[in-house]
Protein backbone atom coordinates (compact mmCIF):
# COMPACT_ATOMS: atom_id res chain seq x y z
CA UNK A 1 0.00 0.00 0.00
CA UNK A 2 2.52 2.68 0.84
CA UNK A 3 4.71 1.64 -2.39
CA UNK A 4 1.71 2.63 -4.30
CA UNK A 5 1.48 5.80 -2.87
CA UNK A 6 5.00 6.26 -3.34
CA UNK A 7 4.42 5.63 -6.64
CA UNK A 8 1.47 8.04 -7.45
CA UNK A 9 3.32 10.93 -5.98
CA UNK A 10 5.80 10.04 -8.02
CA UNK A 11 4.14 9.37 -11.07
CA UNK A 12 2.17 12.95 -10.20
CA UNK A 13 5.49 14.70 -9.93
CA UNK A 14 7.19 13.34 -13.20
CA UNK A 15 3.60 14.58 -14.72
CA UNK A 16 3.11 18.03 -13.25
CA UNK A 17 6.74 19.62 -12.47
CA UNK A 18 7.15 20.08 -16.34
CA UNK A 19 4.21 21.80 -16.82
CA UNK A 20 4.49 24.07 -13.44
CA UNK A 21 8.18 24.68 -15.49
CA UNK A 22 6.40 25.81 -18.78
CA UNK A 23 4.04 27.59 -16.88
CA UNK A 24 6.20 29.74 -15.24
CA UNK A 25 8.70 30.60 -18.25
CA UNK A 26 5.78 31.28 -20.34
CA UNK A 27 4.27 34.03 -17.72
CA UNK A 28 7.50 36.13 -18.50
CA UNK A 29 7.55 36.00 -22.33
CA UNK A 30 6.63 39.19 -24.71
CA UNK A 31 4.55 37.65 -27.79
CA UNK A 32 2.65 41.05 -27.96
CA UNK A 33 3.07 44.68 -27.56
CA UNK A 34 1.79 48.11 -28.42
CA UNK A 35 3.99 51.37 -28.62
CA UNK A 36 2.48 54.33 -26.64
CA UNK A 37 3.80 57.87 -26.41
CA UNK A 38 5.62 57.68 -22.34
CA UNK A 39 3.09 59.39 -19.84
CA UNK A 40 6.26 61.97 -18.82
CA UNK A 41 5.62 63.45 -22.30
CA UNK A 42 9.63 63.85 -22.69
CA UNK A 43 9.68 62.26 -26.19
CA UNK A 44 9.85 58.76 -25.44
CA UNK A 45 8.24 55.99 -26.18
CA UNK A 46 6.08 53.20 -24.35
CA UNK A 47 6.78 49.67 -25.14
CA UNK A 48 3.81 47.88 -23.39
CA UNK A 49 3.71 44.28 -23.24
CA UNK A 50 0.09 43.03 -23.99
CA UNK A 51 -1.68 39.21 -24.79
CA UNK A 52 -3.28 38.60 -28.21
CA UNK A 53 -6.15 41.22 -27.69
CA UNK A 54 -4.09 43.83 -27.14
CA UNK A 55 -4.45 44.20 -22.90
CA UNK A 56 -1.22 45.39 -20.76
CA UNK A 57 0.35 42.48 -18.71
CA UNK A 58 1.48 44.06 -15.92
CA UNK A 59 3.16 40.56 -14.77
CA UNK A 60 6.16 41.28 -17.27
CA UNK A 61 8.90 42.43 -15.36
CA UNK A 62 12.82 42.08 -16.08
CA UNK A 63 14.97 42.87 -19.30
CA UNK A 64 14.24 41.86 -23.23
CA UNK A 65 16.01 42.37 -26.58
CA UNK A 66 14.29 45.01 -28.74
CA UNK A 67 15.21 45.76 -31.65
CA UNK A 68 14.28 49.35 -32.70
CA UNK A 69 15.22 50.57 -36.57
CA UNK A 70 17.97 47.90 -36.30
CA UNK A 71 19.37 48.72 -33.36
CA UNK A 72 20.01 46.51 -30.52
CA UNK A 73 18.45 47.88 -26.93
CA UNK A 74 17.69 46.14 -23.68
CA UNK A 75 14.51 47.67 -22.96
CA UNK A 76 13.77 47.03 -19.21
CA UNK A 77 10.32 46.10 -17.98
CA UNK A 78 8.48 47.12 -14.87
CA UNK A 79 4.87 45.97 -14.87
CA UNK A 80 4.93 45.42 -18.19
CA UNK A 81 6.26 48.49 -19.34
CA UNK A 82 9.75 50.16 -20.67
CA UNK A 83 11.25 52.71 -21.82
CA UNK A 84 13.06 53.34 -25.07
CA UNK A 85 16.53 55.45 -24.64
CA UNK A 86 16.39 57.75 -27.60
CA UNK A 87 14.03 60.76 -27.86
CA UNK A 88 11.88 61.17 -31.24
CA UNK A 89 13.19 64.30 -32.54
CA UNK A 90 10.78 64.17 -35.55
CA UNK A 91 7.61 62.51 -37.09
CA UNK A 92 9.44 59.13 -38.25
CA UNK A 93 8.95 55.36 -39.20
CA UNK A 94 9.70 53.16 -36.01
CA UNK A 95 10.43 49.34 -37.11
CA UNK A 96 10.57 47.33 -33.11
CA UNK A 97 11.08 44.11 -33.24
CA UNK A 98 11.59 41.47 -30.54
CA UNK A 99 13.07 38.00 -30.41
CA UNK A 100 11.90 35.36 -28.21
CA UNK A 101 12.10 31.58 -27.97
CA UNK A 102 8.68 31.46 -29.55
CA UNK A 103 9.51 33.43 -32.92
CA UNK A 104 10.29 37.01 -34.06
CA UNK A 105 7.47 39.67 -33.31
CA UNK A 106 7.43 43.11 -35.46
CA UNK A 107 5.80 45.85 -36.06
CA UNK A 108 5.81 49.11 -38.09
CA UNK A 109 4.40 52.99 -36.50
CA UNK A 110 4.59 56.04 -37.83
CA UNK A 111 5.61 58.35 -35.05
CA UNK A 112 3.82 61.54 -35.48
CA UNK A 113 5.30 64.16 -33.91
CA UNK A 114 3.15 67.63 -33.00
CA UNK A 115 3.02 69.96 -30.32
CA UNK A 116 0.85 67.79 -28.10
CA UNK A 117 3.06 65.09 -27.79
CA UNK A 118 3.79 61.81 -29.95
CA UNK A 119 1.46 59.81 -31.61
CA UNK A 120 2.16 56.67 -32.99
CA UNK A 121 -0.02 54.75 -35.84
CA UNK A 122 0.73 50.86 -36.06
CA UNK A 123 1.04 50.09 -39.70
CA UNK A 124 -0.13 46.96 -41.53
CA UNK A 125 2.02 45.53 -43.62
CA UNK A 126 -1.22 45.52 -46.23
CA UNK A 127 -1.32 49.46 -46.42
CA UNK A 128 2.62 48.89 -47.42
CA UNK A 129 1.70 46.66 -50.26
CA UNK A 130 -1.58 47.90 -51.85
CA UNK A 131 -0.64 51.44 -52.13
CA UNK A 132 2.14 51.15 -54.60
CA UNK A 133 -0.21 48.52 -56.11
CA UNK A 134 -3.01 50.36 -56.71
CA UNK A 135 -0.45 52.90 -58.17
CA UNK A 136 0.80 50.71 -60.62
CA UNK A 137 -2.29 49.24 -61.59
CA UNK A 138 -4.07 52.75 -62.33
CA UNK A 139 -0.89 53.55 -64.58
CA UNK A 140 -1.37 50.65 -65.97
CA UNK A 141 -5.25 50.94 -66.82
CA UNK A 142 -4.85 54.22 -68.03
CA UNK A 143 -1.61 54.74 -70.31
CA UNK A 144 -2.27 58.77 -70.10
CA UNK A 145 -1.55 58.47 -66.44
CA UNK A 146 1.46 56.14 -66.17
CA UNK A 147 3.94 59.08 -65.87
CA UNK A 148 1.85 60.58 -63.14
CA UNK A 149 1.48 57.22 -61.37
CA UNK A 150 5.61 56.62 -61.69
CA UNK A 151 6.03 60.05 -60.21
CA UNK A 152 3.47 59.26 -57.19
CA UNK A 153 5.73 56.04 -56.39
CA UNK A 154 8.51 57.96 -56.38
CA UNK A 155 6.91 60.48 -54.32
CA UNK A 156 5.42 57.60 -51.72
CA UNK A 157 9.26 55.69 -52.05
CA UNK A 158 10.97 59.03 -51.15
CA UNK A 159 8.71 60.03 -48.10
CA UNK A 160 9.68 56.74 -46.77
CA UNK A 161 12.78 57.05 -47.05
CA UNK A 162 13.01 60.43 -46.01
CA UNK A 163 11.34 59.58 -42.74
CA UNK A 164 13.42 56.53 -41.73
CA UNK A 165 11.99 53.59 -43.88
CA UNK A 166 14.53 51.46 -45.83
CA UNK A 167 14.21 48.75 -47.70
CA UNK A 168 15.41 46.46 -45.06
CA UNK A 169 12.43 47.75 -42.67
CA UNK A 170 10.00 47.94 -45.83
CA UNK A 171 11.04 43.98 -45.93
CA UNK A 172 10.82 42.36 -42.35
CA UNK A 173 6.97 44.50 -41.89
CA UNK A 174 5.90 42.37 -44.66
CA UNK A 175 8.11 39.10 -43.78
CA UNK A 176 6.11 39.57 -40.65
CA UNK A 177 2.82 40.60 -41.59
CA UNK A 178 2.63 37.66 -44.05
CA UNK A 179 4.09 35.26 -40.73
CA UNK A 180 1.22 36.56 -39.01
CA UNK A 181 -1.46 35.21 -41.48
CA UNK A 182 -0.21 31.93 -41.08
Amino acid sequence: MLKSIYRFFIFAALILIPGLSFAQSSTNRINHFIVEENLLKNDKLAIIATDSLDQPLESINGTFQFSLNNFNYPLEFHDGVAITPNKVEKSTFVFIKHVNESGSHGQLFYVLKSDSGLNPVKISWVVLLIVPAILVLIGMMFRKLLSLAVIAILIFLYFNYKHGMDLTTFFETMVHGIKGVF
